[in-house]
C-alpha cells in the first residue's frame, strides 16, 4: 500500500457529535418503534392506514426528508465523470444485478430450507436494489456522493426492468433447474415503478433545483459552505423518523416471533457484512480509489426494504413469512451497515490518494454532519 491519505488515521475522531454517536441515535430509534408498537398498537395501525397507493405516507416523508440534503449535496455538473467510469459502471451492474442476488438466493436455501415463506421474502430483499439509506451511508463514510447519485439511478431504471425477471428466474426457474421447490409470483411493474419515483425522483429533483437554483443565486461557496451545513442535519432526522415508524408500524410481527426473526436475522446479516467487505476489497484491487470503492460497496450492500416490504404485502399479504422477512431486513441492515461505516473509514487509510486514471482524491472527504 503507497500513498495512504494523510487525514485518514483521525477521520473518526472527527466526526461530528451527531455522527459520532450515529449507533446510538439508531438503536434508539428502533427501540423507541418497538415500545410503541408494544404499548400503542394503535399507532402502529393508523401508521398502516396511512397509504395512498400501496406507498405509506410516514415513511415515504421520512425517506424524503432524509434523501433530500444528501441529494443536494451532489455536484450535478461532475456527474458526467461518473458515466465516463465504465469500470465503476459495470462493476457495480455486475455485483447488484448476478452477484449479490444469488448470494442471497444461496443464504436463503442454505439457512432457510424448511422455512419457505421465508426464504422467499429472503430472496425478494435480494432483489431490491437500494435507491435511499445506501445515499446517507456513502455520505458518512465520505464516499462520492456523485458516483452515489449516479449509481443509484442506474440501479432503479435496472429495478424497473429486472424486478420482475429476477424474481421469476429465483423463485421458479432457478430452483426448478436445481430440483428445488418453487414458487409462484406475480410482481407489480407499478409497484416497483412508483417506488422508483417516489422515493428517489422526487429527493433528486428537489437536490438538483436547490443547488441549481442556490449556486445561480448565491455562488457554489455560499451554498456549500452556509446553506448545506444547515440543510445536513435533517438526513439524521429523516432516517430516525423513518426507523422509529417502521419499527412501530412491523414491530408486532418481530416481538411476537422472536425466534423466527432469529433464523431470517443470520443470512441477513453474514449477506450484509460479506457483499459489503468483498465489494470494497474488489474495488482495491481495480486500483478505484478509496471514494469509488466506499460508494461500490455500499450500493452492493443495501438493499431497498421498503419496495421488498412492499411487494411482499401485495403479493403474499401483511401477516405473511415473506412480509417478516422484509421487515427484518431494516431490523439487521440498518445497524449493520452503521458499523460498516466506521469500517470504511478505518480501511480508509489502505487505500491510495489517487485512483487508478491519477486523479488525486478531493472530492468533500472531511466528514461533517449528515
Amino acid at each position: 500500500m503507497q500513498g495512504a491519505a494523510p487525514d485518514a488515521a483521525p477521520v473518526v475522531a472527527r466526526l461530528s457529535l451527531l455522527d459520532k454517536f450515529l449507533p446510538a441515535w439508531i438503536l434508539g430509534a428502533m427501540a423507541l418503534g418497538l415500545i410503541i408498537a408494544a404499548a400503542a398498537p394503535g399507532v402502529g395501525e393508523a401508521v398502516h392506514a396511512a397509504e395512498v397507493a400501496g406507498v405509506s405516507v410516514p415513511i415515504a416523508i421520512g425517506l424524503l426528508v432524509m434523501m433530500y440534503p444528501v441529494l443536494a449535496k451532489v455536484r450535478y455538473s461532475e456527474a458526467h465523470l461518473v458515466l465516463q467510469d465504465r469500470k465503476l459502471l459495470v462493476t457495480s451492474l455486475v455485483i447488484n444485478w448476478l452477484l449479490a442476488p444469488a448470494f442471497m438466493f444461496a443464504l436463503a436455501w442454505i439457512f432457510l430450507p424448511d422455512l419457505p415463506e421465508y426464504r422467499t421474502g429472503l430472496i425478494i430483499v435480494g432483489l431490491a436494489r437500494c435507491i435511499a439509506m445506501v445515499l446517507i451511508w456513502n455520505d458518512l463514510a465520505c464516499g462520492s456522493r456523485e458516483a452515489a447519485a449516479v449509481l443509484v439511478g442506474v440501479n432503479s431504471i435496472f429495478q424497473v426492468f429486472m424486478f420482475g425477471v429476477l424474481g421469476w428466474f429465483y423463485l421458479q426457474l432457478l430452483p426448478a433447474w436445481l430440483g428445488l421447490e418453487t414458487t409462484s409470483a406475480q410482481f407489480s411493474i407499478w409497484t416497483i415503478t412508483l417506488s422508483v419515483l417516489v422515493f428517489l425522483g422526487i429527493p433528486l429533483a428537489a437536490g438538483f433545483l436547490t443547488r441549481f437554483v442556490g449556486e445561480r443565486a448565491k455562488g457554489r461557496t455560499w451554498y456549500e459552505e452556509r446553506l448545506l451545513p444547515k440543510l445536513g442535519p435533517w438526513a439524521l432526522y429523516g432516517l430516525l423518523f423513518t426507523i422509529v415508524v417502521l419499527f412501530a408500524l412491523q414491530g408486532d410481527q418481530v416481538l411476537s416471533q422472536p425466534l423466527d426473526v432469529a433464523r431470517i436475522a443470520v443470512p441477513l446479516l453474514i449477506y450484509f457484512t460479506v457483499t459489503f467487505i468483498a465489494s470494497m476489497a474488489l474495488g482495491w484491487m481495480l486500483r478505484m480509489g478509496y471514494e469509488r470503492s466506499t460508494t461500490l460497496a455500499f450500493t452492493a450492500a443495501g438493499n431497498n426494504f421498503e419496495l421488498a416490504i412492499a411487494v411482499s404485502i401485495a403479493t403474499f399479504g401483511a401477516t405473511s413469512g415473506q412480509a417478516l422477512a422484509g421487515v427484518v431486513g431494516p431490523l439487521i441492515e440498518v445497524p449493520v451497515l452503521v458499523g460498516l461505516v466506521y469500517f470504511a473509514l478505518w480501511a480508509r487509510k489502505f487505500f491510495r490518494t489517487t485512483d487508478a486514471r491519477g486523479d488525486r482524491i478531493i472530492a468533500h472527504t472531511t466528514p461533517t454532519t449528515l
